[in-house]
């Protein structure tokens, strides 16, 4: 028997319903604040990912499926949404249309070679948002609004944490403290901090190792080191999520695991998913355009991990919908379909193709989860009637077939 790889799983009956019901949830609320459909290739040059994502990140270092094609190009399976959307913007020279706004969402299956535990696989699917050419702090705020938005539609608690990662003014002299800082105690870091001193210092304040997280509670914090204007944009967003009752903690070594991230990052938490605690997260990546050869253009974006979230989500009760029909006698099988394609207008329908006693058809109209059990008969075969059952309102009658 052939097995599904590992760290990659198929989605099929309770678990497609809560996928679908997620995707749709999110596309909802999406499309309330003026976000458009996108789509972007699984594969792409592996160079879209160094260029963004970053070289020093574990991402690129450790995680992608990458690979030569057959026409000896170096290629990958996206590790995450924004860059290949980013990718897209540019290429389609949205970033010329100077003065004008650009929003899209986005979902689909993102690939890492990672260990596979809970809440993350190999194969996993992410919902994201993009927004380009609005550098205010309000569309900070706007897409925090709507992944919190999206959450209480799904019925899901959170902790929001949001920091501040400066920008390209306050950044480097902020580097270079904590490069200081880090050298007097790196005999005592772990390999992958020492790594990265030299590669990307700040993701060192990201390590989950407890050693390392113990000396960093003394390392420079960006937040005392921002410019005027990354802490009046810091400012003004607390403000915001403080003015619309949105709690809040600021965690002074959040940041992003990708390296295009500039001014705010945010993070969505739950206690409830083990050791993977994040759910969403995101923030401003105002020169990841530039990066990838655009004109300078503003952006922000959020993405949410479907998979992590699945078991958190409260699903809808379902009510009874739609049709099932059914027949008692061969003869009357045919007769069903041209019924069943009218009703499809507007219904959903399922046939039953073998003839069965009425008892039947009532029980697996049931496990259908169908409205209407409707069931031809002998004699309504002979009539051209159909019986039809309201099987919430448990009242039946007989029709002319014509006026079902």
């Amino acid at each position: 028997m052939i097995n599904a790889l590992r760290g990659m799983k198929d989605l099929t009956f309770e678990e497609s319903e809560r996928f679908v019901h997620i995707v749709n949830t999110a596309t909802k609320i999406a499309t309330r604040y003026g976000y458009n459909y996108i789509e972007t290739p699984i594969l792409e040059e592996t160079k879209l990912f160094k260029r963004s994502v970053g070289e020093s990140s574990d991402i690129v270092g450790k995680e992608m499926y990458q690979f030569m094609d057959k026409g000896d190009n170096d290629v990958c399976m996206r590790p995450e949404g924004t860059a290949g959307v980013v990718r897209s913007f540019v290429q389609a020279k949205l970033d010329r249309r100077m003065n004008e706004k650009f929003k899209f969402y986005y979902y689909g299956p993102m690939f890492r070679y990672e260990r596979p535990q809970k809440g993350r696989l190999r194969e996993f699917h992410q919902f994201g948002c993009e927004s380009f050419g609005e550098g205010s702090v309000y569309e900070d705020f706007s897409i925090i609004s709507m992944v919190g938005d999206i959450f209480k539609e799904l019925g899901i608690g959170y902790d929001l944490e949001i920091n501040s990662l400066g920008c390209p003014e306050c950044m480097p002299p902020y580097r270079e403290k904590l490069i200081g800082f880090l050298n007097e105690c790196k005999d005592e870091l772990c390999e992958d901090c020492n790594r990265r001193i030299e590669t990307n210092p700040i993701r060192v304040l990201d390590c989950k190792n407890e050693t390392c997280q113990s000396l960093l509670k003394d390392s420079p914090k960006l937040m005392t080191n921002l410019c005027n204007s990354c802490d009046t944009d810091f400012k003004k967003l607390t403000q915001l999520l403080d003015d619309a009752n949105i709690s809040y903690k600021v965690d002074t070594h959040l940041v992003r695991g990708l390296d295009y991230y500039s001014k705010t990052a945010f993070e969505f938490v739950s206690n409830n998913i083990g050791s993977q605690s994040a759910i969403a997260g995101g923030g401003r990546y105002d020169k990841l355009v530039e990066f990838l050869d655009g004109k300078p253009t503003p952006a922000v974006g959020f993405a949410l991990g479907i998979e992590r979230i699945m078991e958190l989500v409260q699903m809808p009760e379902l009510s009874r919908d739609g049709y099932y029909l059914g027949a008692m006698d061969e003869e009357a099988i045919d007769s069903l379909f041209p019924l069943a394609s009218k009703k499809r207008m507007t219904d959903k329908v399922t046939v039953e193709y073998a003839p069965k006693k009425l008892k039947a058809h009532l029980k697996n109209a049931d496990k259908a989860n169908a409205r209407y059990c409707a069931v031809i008969g002998e004699n309504e075969f002979k009539n051209s009637t159909i019986w039809v059952k309201d099987l919430v309102e448990k009242e039946e009658k007989t029709i002319v077939q014509n006026n079902f």
